[in-house]
């Protein structure tokens, strides 16, 4: 797809932005980025990790002590609350073990259909696109969906892209939500798929 190509040239080098070590550090840092940047995760948990960074050290850490790492993050009380549960499930039901399909991610507390999308691209290498507020906004921008909700967009975006191309789709999306097509005013004479972009063509 051209757009995709336009993007890649744009954003040579998006990826993944958190960092982590296996499958389930990821899991809490995507658990940690709700509502909170890449950049401030990854200062919060090359310290958290430090402490805990399986399921069972998690699960032993006082909530107290998990809120004080975390608090930075924002929403820590929730966050914090969600890990520990999330946590005490991996280790009751999967045995440290984090599930690689969506039917079981979306079970384990604070894990919705984002987050599981994330562990499944990134951790798992299957095909899914999260939808994130930058994805909604820029996939909205685009003409790629008029869906209402995350679950209307994902579903157009994976009728869009080609299975193969789900993972770059989605960290090419939320580059260019970061980069360029902000919120409150997007750069749109710098954009680089300005002429693919059903928005910008209405403004003109």
């Amino acid at each position: 797809m051209e757009l995709l190509e336009e993007l890649k040239n744009a954003y040579p080098d998006a990826t993944c932005e958190l960092e982590y070590g296996n499958e389930f550090e990821l899991l809490i840092s995507v658990i940690l980025s709700a509502q909170c940047t890449d950049k401030r995760v990854n200062t919060v948990t090359k310290e958290l990790f430090k402490v805990a960074n399986t399921p069972q050290a998690f699960r032993a850490l006082d909530i107290a002590e998990l809120e004080r790492l975390i608090k930075s993050c924002g929403l820590y009380k929730n966050k914090a609350a969600n890990i520990k549960s999330c946590c005490r499930e991996l280790t009751d039901k999967y045995g440290g073990r984090v599930p690689d399909t969506m039917e079981e991610l979306i079970t384990l507390s604070g894990v919705g259909r984002k987050t599981a999308n994330v562990m499944l691209s990134v951790a798992f290498g299957k095909p899914a696109i999260a939808v994130d507020t930058h994805v909604f906004r820029v996939a909205h921008r685009l003409g790629l969906s008029d869906g209402k909700t995350p679950n209307d967009v994902e579903r157009d975006l994976n009728a869009a892209f080609r299975q193969e191309d789900y993972r770059d789709a989605h960290f090419l999306l939320i580059r260019h939500g970061r980069d360029c097509c902000h919120a409150r005013k997007p750069n749109c004479e710098a954009c680089p798929v300005r002429v693919m972009c059903a928005t910008a063509s209405r403004a003109e």
